[in-house]
């Protein structure tokens, strides 16, 4: 059941965000999830969720089963974010995509599924161009720890629904299952949400974060983590329809080039 929340007054908890509406919302209340708040362009909506300030362990324990090159360390440390964060509840679809940048780079193709084959440099296009067109509107991508932090949604288990993912609840590629394995992306929201109300966290595509890529994160306690001021790579995260299990958990970490794109990766919004 949704509330809706009329006052445009802020919050004073430090744990709700300083300005409740943002000038640019059109529709916003709260729900079994929490706060929320969407904006439009062109008709075309995007909703957040409210990501409160919080502690949490990034990364994982145990050796990795597969050695990959791509693949980051995931030394597990303390984490703790000061500020909260606006993350959208789903990855930015080609409707929106096209919406914004008149372009429909996916492989898939179908207003509802994610964009894919865009690049990190393509990202920030959009951002900007997004935030032209919605005043007060800062649009970004979400850091590194950002990112975890609310994939696993209180969790400390590989995944946000436990110690085990299956099909019914995500899309990847589950072993070379041809009866499991849909080979192309998915509808956002086909798959259940996870705790804090966000969708497609694990698998269906690859997410591009904002920080520069670093072979492992700190062993000790971080506040506020951007990653490196500078590098060759950015990071991407939650694995995709191609990958299997492994790759989709909450810790798993991954580079490209910033020019790289491909049809297994694209981006989620955080103000």
């Amino acid at each position: 059941m949704t509330t809706r929340i009329s006052s445009r007054m802020p919050y004073r908890n430090h744990l709700s965000p300083p300005q409740f509406p943002a000038p640019w919302a059109v529709d916003w209340g709260e729900d079994r999830y929490g706060l929320w708040m969407s904006f439009a362009v062109n008709q075309v909506r995007q909703t957040f969720r409210w990501m409160r300030p919080g502690t949490f362990l990034m990364g994982a324990t145990g050796k990795k089963k597969k050695q990959r090159a791509w693949l980051g360390q995931e030394t597990l440390h303390k984490v703790t974010l000061t500020q909260g964060f606006w993350l959208a509840d789903t990855t930015v679809t080609q409707k929106m995509w096209h919406t914004v940048m008149l372009t429909s780079p996916s492989g898939f193709q179908g207003d509802l599924h994610p964009v894919t084959r865009i690049s990190w440099q393509d990202a920030q296009t959009f951002l900007s161009r997004l935030n032209h067109c919605l005043a007060g509107l800062h649009a970004r991508l979400p850091t590194e720890a950002e990112w975890e932090y609310a994939c696993r949604a209180g969790s400390t288990t590989p995944f946000s629904t436990g110690a085990e993912i299956s099909p019914n609840l995500a899309n990847y590629n589950e072993n070379n299952n041809d009866q499991s394995y849909r080979k192309r992306t998915t509808t956002v929201k086909r798959f259940p949400c996870n705790a804090w109300g966000l969708f497609d966290m694990h698998g269906n595509v690859w997410e591009w974060c904002q920080d520069y890529w670093q072979p492992d994160v700190t062993a000790q306690d971080a506040v506020d983590p951007q990653g490196p001021n500078q590098g060759n790579f950015r990071v991407a995260r939650g694995g995709s329809w191609a990958n299997d299990a492994y790759l989709v958990r909450s810790a798993c970490r991954v580079h490209y080039p910033p020019n790289y794109c491909f049809g297994s990766v694209g981006i989620r919004l955080a103000v």
